[in-house]
């Protein structure tokens, strides 16, 4: 324990509620310092000091954080409205008491950091720290270069000019994004106001913390070295390449972008996909011999 601390930051260290709810609870009435009561969030408390809250004797808890992989269907949340599953339901008792650091929606999957430590929690989620997080995002069509241009450098959306800070493309249907922003469900907020739906997202870093070979829905206590890592960006920062070293693939992709509606993945997208497989003309060797079989034959000239 610090020398002084703040008594809404000493509740939420104790594990009472998070320090806007602790600033709720004091200036209700419910907490006493000393055997007083105390109506003043900023009130510090030194060692020694006794804090009840509605007359329970509040004691600082060990700090704790973990990495837990979450996966998909689950929201962040303690108690939900419409009785889904959170991600508690996966966690023991003795870490049900620790709080979610930033959220992934019930479609999304990937790296999330739990603790009771309000300091770190403050440091990876303050704008002015712009700490990285990195995802997969797989989409229902190809991504055109057009649009890849426009995610790095802004898309106007409903909740204002949202952009990634970098990406690179990992196949036609298929991003790395990193972000430094925290915008509620920005990368589906993106691209789906340039088109696209989101089939899949997975987040796989946070700082320059990879999640490794975690597997899904179970977790892992973190020292002080992965948390210097989640807290800290990789020092080589990621470039901003939309390219990949295979061009003809990127055209490829590119071409098939132009030609194809924008509509929902579906059974019809589906046909869409076949019958134009089906009627495309292969580029290899067996061209002629394709021609030969689906061409039809040539008229003969008249010799005169």
């Amino acid at each position: 324990m610090e020398p002084e601390t703040r008594l809404n930051k000493y509740l939420a260290a104790c594990g009472v509620a998070s320090r806007r709810g602790c600033d709720d609870l004091i200036l209700a009435g419910h907490v006493e310092v000393n055997g007083h009561p105390c109506l003043k969030p900023g009130t510090r408390i030194k060692e020694g000091d006794h804090v009840r809250v509605d007359g329970k004797r509040m004691t600082l808890r060990r700090s704790t954080t973990i990495l837990f992989n979450k996966p998909r269907g689950l929201v962040c949340t303690r108690e939900d409205e419409f009785n889904r599953d959170t991600i508690y339901a996966l966690l023991p008792g003795s870490l049900q008491h620790l709080h979610h650091v930033g959220r992934l929606d019930v479609d999304s999957e990937g790296l999330l950091i739990l603790t009771n430590d309000g300091d770190l929690t403050q440091q990876l989620m303050h704008p002015s720290n712009k700490v990285e997080k990195e995802y997969l995002v797989t989409s229902n069509q190809p991504y055109t270069q057009d649009h890849l241009d426009l995610l790095l450098s802004g898309v106007y959306t409903k909740e204002g000019k949202l952009s990634a800070k970098s990406l690179r493309r990992l196949s036609a249907r298929r991003l790395a994004v990193v972000l430094d922003q925290g915008a509620k469900r920005q990368i589906r907020v993106m691209l789906d106001t340039l088109g696209y739906q989101v089939i899949k997202l997975v987040r796989v870093r946070i700082g320059s913390l990879w999640g490794g070979d975690l597997e899904v829905g179970r977790y892992v206590l973190l020292g002080p070295e992965e948390i210097a890592k989640a807290s800290t960006n990789p020092d080589q920062p990621a470039p901003k390449s939309v390219l990949r070293d295979d061009i003809k693939s990127i055209q490829a992709a590119k071409k098939l972008a132009r030609k194809t509606p924008m509509v929902p993945y579906s059974k019809e997208r589906e046909k869409q996909i076949a019958k134009k497989k089906a009627t495309r003309r292969p580029a290899t060797k067996k061209a002629a011999s394709w021609r030969k079989e689906n061409e039809p034959p040539r008229r003969e000239r008249k010799r005169y």
